[in-house]
């Protein structure tokens, strides 16, 4: 402890960067062993230099494990460049897996930032590691990233001898589920946050994956899937042709976009490609347009005919290449008789190995699973006072041909802060959706994609500067040449031409169009 308080005088005198990069790649006393409650009973901690890009080395990796509770193992990663920016971000997971965003880690420490991540307390990318370990399903939920925040801000704080001037949080998918579950739970671990595409509202997220599958097959165990890939490419021709005269009218965007700037307008039904004849692969039986209006309609109960989650959104079916589209998560990939997330009702919710899928009943298996683990894991609350009154601010961006997670339900998660802030001073104060036509989940997809959330969230917490667009370019390179720059807008404004007629497109954020 004696050694880092002074490594932390010594940079603190000497500015922590520049000439002192000899004394500042020395991590050797990074090692030794903290102490203090936001250390958590740190074990295991190394430290060392790392290279970045194939320079000389620039920066130390902190890595180690940390024990909130008795059962818990958080094994984290922090990395402190030479030349600190003065911040520190933390970057979320992806799915249940545990394995750091590295690559992303290391973009960031190369733009100055100090960087932490998790594996979410424990090994592995299924959720069988929930099985009879409560505080690892705990840890996944939310606690992880919290006592990763709290160490990653104890330490360089001593490595640098003063705390960061700002903290940020970004996230995509289970990244975007843990931004909200911090801006919710732990309001003062960051003064900003970006929140993508969250799958915020686990249970029923994992309910509308389940509600595919039994969809998808006639209920007889190990029957064959009714649609394959080929026929959800089908459906996202025939829907993009059926919906895209909306586009550069009230969708917004230009009528030559090729996806949809709006789906929730669109009203397709796959009767319309049903056979007239014999079976084919141009049209679908009618088990198969059965089988697809239960997955555009989304998951419901059967008791009170609500709505559980919204259906995947017209658009979304699948990518030309079949890379992408909801067969990615309609079983399990690694077995296509099984569900995908299987294990999470096995062994989170309490579903058993041995019970048939088509007896799952979404009205009391769903609310006993609801009653285990909402509390644990699911980051619904539109409470966000707490936040807004830490300063901090909050950009949340959702895709709307995501096959993963459907942007209806960020725009619920949106609508119930604006309720609730009906009598308070205005949500956009420091929190904003926005919405990316034509991407897909985090990446990817025919339309568009932020450019720099988090520089937009740095302007608007640390200059006040407030982001009403964001840039958005192509979300895959593929299209990175033909799609020019335009605006995403904070819901639920859209991107509108208002170009003269003859003059090349010019966007600007307004008001949908009426029907």
């Amino acid at each position: 402890m004696g050694q880092l308080r002074r490594l932390a005088a010594y940079l603190a005198m000497a500015g922590a960067c520049g000439p002192l990069a000899a004394r500042a790649t020395d991590c050797t006393s990074l090692a030794t062993r903290p102490t203090g409650e936001a250390l958590h009973g740190a074990t295991g901690l190394v430290a060392e230099p790392i290279a970045n890009e194939g320079k000389l080395a620039r920066a130390c990796r902190v890595s180690g494990a940390l024990h909130p509770v008795p059962g818990s193992t958080v094994g984290f990663e922090l990395l402190l460049p030479v030349a600190w920016n003065g911040r520190l971000l933390m970057l979320g997971n992806g799915g249940y897996s545990s394995d750091l965003p590295r690559r992303q880690m290391l973009q960031a420490v190369g733009r100055g930032y100090a960087v932490a991540a998790t594996d979410t307390g424990h090994q592995g990318d299924d959720p069988i590691f929930g099985r009879d370990a409560p505080e690892a399903i705990e840890d996944w939920g939310h606690r992880a990233v919290h006592v990763t925040a709290q160490a990653a801000l104890a330490i360089t704080t001593q490595r640098y001898g003063r705390p960061p001037r700002h903290r940020y949080f970004e996230g995509c998918s289970t990244g975007g589920h843990q931004a909200l579950m911090e801006a919710q739970r732990y309001p003062d671990d960051f003064d900003g946050i970006v929140a993508g595409a969250p799958g915020y509202n686990r249970v029923r997220l994992n309910a509308g994956f389940l509600w595919q599958f039994v969809a998808n097959h006639t209920g007889t165990e190990g029957s064959q899937p009714l649609l394959a890939p080929l026929h959800l490419a089908l459906l996202a021709r025939a829907s993009l042709a059926a919906c895209r005269g909306d586009n550069g009218g009230r969708a917004g965007g230009l009528a030559s976009d090729a996806f949809l700037d709006n789906p929730l307008l669109c009203r397709f039904d796959p009767a319309t490609l049903a056979c007239k004849g014999g079976a084919s692969s141009d049209c679908l039986s009618q088990a198969q347009v059965s089988a697809a209006r239960r997955m555009y309609a989304g998951a419901q109960d059967p008791v009170t005919g609500e709505r559980i989650y919204p259906g995947w959104p017209a658009g979304s079916e699948a990518s030309d290449d079949l890379r992408s589209g909801w067969h990615i998560y309609w079983a399990d990939p690694r077995d296509g008789t099984q569900p995908a997330r299987g294990s999470f009702w096995r062994y989170w919710a309490g579903f058993g190995a041995g019970r048939p899928w088509a007896s799952f009943d979404f009205h009391d298996d769903l609310a006993r699973a609801q009653s285990l683990l909402s509390a644990r894991i699911d980051a619904t609350s539109a409470d966000l006072d707490a936040f807004a009154r830490h300063g901090g601010k909050l950009i949340h961006y959702h895709g709307e041909a995501d096959p993963v997670v459907p942007f209806a339900d960020s725009i619920a998660y949106h609508d119930a802060v604006l309720r609730r802030r009906a009598h308070a001073p205005p949500a956009a104060d420091y929190y904003r959706l926005f919405l990316a036509p034509g991407m897909g989940h985090c990446i990817g997809g025919s339309g568009y994609m932020p450019a720099d959330a988090l520089g937009a969230l740095e302007r608007w917490v640390e200059a006040g500067i407030a982001p009403n667009e964001l840039e958005g370019i192509a979300a895959s390179q593929a299209n990175a040449t033909t799609l020019p720059p335009r605006p995403l807008c904070p819901y639920p404004r859209v991107a509108t031409n208002v170009a003269a007629t003859g003059q090349p497109p010019r966007f600007a954020c307004g008001a949908p169009g009426p029907g």
